[in-house]
């Protein structure tokens, strides 16, 4: 990785390079929004991110908590960004808990041809909601 600064990357940059979003503007209005922590408290953009720190990303209806291992000063290939992080177990294994549910209730239309009609759709979507 290429050499940043002593005091540590700015968060909004930082998620931009690990690719955990695809422009730092978005980035940055995540932050902003609360969706992300940094050890433990509500952070802004320029929040200096060092190594060792715990972020949280809250990225519905998922939430990454995350071990910052390195930084760089520019955005890298998804190979290279994850060795910018390590996921906490805790943190994979809910995610993919949450993952099973919602793959199981998710669900299936039957399969016919063409588009469906206002009728059918108003059913799909009244349907889907009856579950939750």
């Amino acid at each position: 990785m290429e050499s940043v600064s002593s005091k540590g990357q700015r968060l909004d940059r930082w998620l931009w390079s690990a690719r955990f979003f695809k422009t730092r503007g978005l980035a940055a209005n995540a932050v902003k929004n609360g969706r992300v922590k940094v050890k433990e408290v509500r952070a802004k953009p320029a929040t200096m991110v060092k190594i060792g720190d715990l972020i949280h990303i809250r990225r519905p209806p998922y939430v990454h908590k995350l071990i910052v291992l390195g930084l760089t000063s520019r955005r890298v290939s998804a190979n290279l960004a994850q060795e910018l992080y390590a996921e906490t177990a805790d943190s994979i294994a809910v995610r993919e808990a949450l993952r099973r549910n919602l793959a199981l209730d998710a669900v299936v239309g039957e399969r016919r041809w063409g588009q469906l009609n206002k009728k059918e759709r108003r059913e799909r979507e009244k349907l889907k909601r009856s579950f939750r």
